[in-house]
């Protein structure tokens, strides 16, 4: 029964993943490392399937080996949380745009910090 679960996580967590594909917003390859870890506990073969993607395999391989994240993908992550940001503040204004410039000051941080 819990490989089950794990693997309805890991499928739900990919869905979610190919709608951020499509939306510049919604991250995809956080998502897929949930889906990942997921997959590692319900569906081995499905995971496998994950690491061997063409795009998004050495992404979650370089972050499963080394915890790295590459300079492109932590600029393209940082852009989008900027954009974020701007469009809070232009939607919302003030005090609201607080909330996500907050969350883009310490993830964003996080990110930066990683390996390449």
């Amino acid at each position: 029964m819990k490989r089950h679960l794990w693997t309805g996580a890991g499928l739900m967590f990919v869905g979610i993943g190919a709608v951020g594909a499509f939306l510049p917003l919604l991250p995809t390859v956080p998502f897929l490392l949930l889906a990942l870890f997921c997959f590692a506990r319900g569906n081995p073969v499905w995971e496998q399937r994950l690491l061997d993607h063409p795009t998004y395999g050495p992404l979650l391989l370089d972050w499963r080996q080394r915890r790295a994240i590459p300079r492109r993908a932590k600029w393209a992550a940082l852009i989008a949380m900027a954009v974020s940001v701007l469009v809070t503040g232009l939607a919302a204004g003030w005090p609201w745009v607080l909330i996500p410039l907050g969350v883009m000051a310490l993830s964003g941080t996080w990110i930066w910090t990683r390996n390449e």
